[in-house]
């Protein structure tokens, strides 16, 4: 797929998202990955994050969504990896489906959801994530989760180099979005992180407030002031 511009990624995106219909108005499902910021309320820059499309799909539903995907026209699962699905469409974007449990006792638990036609990598990670009103983009809806597990999400996902460079700046997207409320939902949801965990958090948002500015991505230089504040918030709420 050639390379996107900020122009007309956030059309493709919202095509995409129409496409995928049949599943998105499934219980529990959740737009789950880098695109998030670019479809929040209050959101005025589309960024270029990505060229695809995280979608999370509970596994207690599993075989209601799997009968939703027969469903879908304009995509096709690839040979070499059933649970990502290519689009037949150039307007439309590649869509990873992966799987959450929220039964899993361990954040740091993963695992393979066996299934022949649609098997998926479930990450205990996403069980910090925690269903948002969706929003409705003239008939498209679009089931997001909670700003503050979504950022610690990416916080604590486990990736170096452009991919984790990707991370800190989508963190950097939600948190120029965030109000009050999300951020005490944040502080609120650290405490019960373990201690590593919490370690991990914190030395992720230091990174992020020395990051310079990238090219149609959210600048970390206007959240400098809003991280060196929650940093102090949450080195208070474990001291």
């Amino acid at each position: 797929m050639a390379t996107l511009t900020a122009l007309d990624f956030r059309d493709r995106l919202l095509k995409t998202l129409g496409a995928l219909q049949p599943i998105l108005r499934e219980s529990g499902v959740l737009v789950a990955g880098s695109e998030v910021p670019n479809l929040l309320e209050g959101n005025t820059q589309t960024l270029v994050v990505s060229e695809d499309v995280d979608i999370a799909i509970p596994v207690e539903h599993h075989a209601a969504l799997k009968r939703a995907t027969r469903t879908l026209t304009e995509f096709e699962p690839a040979a070499e990896e059933p649970s990502v699905w290519l689009p037949r469409d150039s307007e439309l974007l590649e869509v990873n489906f992966i799987g959450l449990d929220r039964s899993l006792r361990s954040l740091d638990e993963n695992y393979v959801f066996e299934d022949a036609e649609l098997p998926l990598l479930v990450f205990g990670q996403l069980s910090l994530l925690q269903p948002a009103p969706p929003l409705d983009f003239a008939g498209v809806l679009v089931p997001l989760p909670r700003k503050a597990g979504l950022a610690l999400e990416k916080l604590l996902t486990e990736r170096s180099g452009r991919k984790g460079d990707r991370d800190l700046l989508v963190v950097a997207g939600l948190l120029q979005l965030s109000s009050f409320t999300d951020l005490d939902e944040f502080v609120d949801q650290f405490r019960r992180l373990s201690e590593e965990q919490r370690y991990n958090v914190t030395s992720n948002l230091t990174v992020l407030s020395l990051m310079s500015p990238a090219t149609d991505m959210p600048d970390p230089t206007a959240v400098r002031d809003t991280v060196a504040e929650l940093l102090k918030r949450l080195d208070s709420a474990v001291s």
